[in-house]
C-alpha cells in the first residue's frame, strides 16, 4: 500500500513538473532588446535596457537549472524591460525635439522683436 502512494505521489509530482523551453522561447526576449537598441535605450533608456539584459540572463540560469518556471517568467520580465526602454527612448526623443523647436520659437521671435520692435508682442 505505501509503495502505491509513494507511486502515485511520484506520478503527480511529475505531471506537475514544467518542461524544459526550448531556444525559441528565448526569442521574443531577444527581439525585444534588440529593438529597444534600435530605439537608442543604449543612450536614452541604458537602466532599462540592463535590466532587460539581465532578466534575460538570469532565465538562461534558470534553464542550466531546471527552474522553468522561473526562467520563463524572466523572459517575460525581460520583454517587458525591453518594451519599457523603447517607450522610454521614444519619450525622450519627443522632449528632445520639443526642446529643439522651443529653442527655434525663442531665436524667431528674438529675430522678430529686433527687426518690429517691442510692438512685435
Amino acid at each position: 500500500m505505501r509503495t502505491v502512494f509513494t507511486l502515485i505521489l511520484a506520478l503527480l509530482l511529475l505531471s506537475c513538473a514544467t518542461a524544459r523551453p526550448g531556444p525559441e522561447a528565448f526569442t521574443s526576449a531577444e527581439q525585444a532588446i534588440m529593438a529597444a537598441e534600435r530605439a537608442g535605450a543604449e543612450e536614452l533608456a541604458p537602466t532599462e535596457l540592463r535590466f532587460a539584459r539581465e532578466k534575460l540572463g538570469e532565465a538562461r540560469r534558470g534553464i542550466e537549472q531546471g527552474k522553468y518556471e522561473i526562467a520563463l517568467y524572466l523572459v517575460e520580465e525581460s520583454e517587458i524591460n525591453s518594451e519599457l526602454a523603447i517607450e522610454q527612448s521614444r519619450a525622450a526623443q519627443s522632449r528632445r525635439r520639443v526642446n529643439e523647436l522651443q529653442r527655434e520659437n525663442e531665436l524667431l521671435r528674438e529675430q522678430l522683436e529686433a527687426e518690429y520692435g517691442e510692438s512685435f508682442k
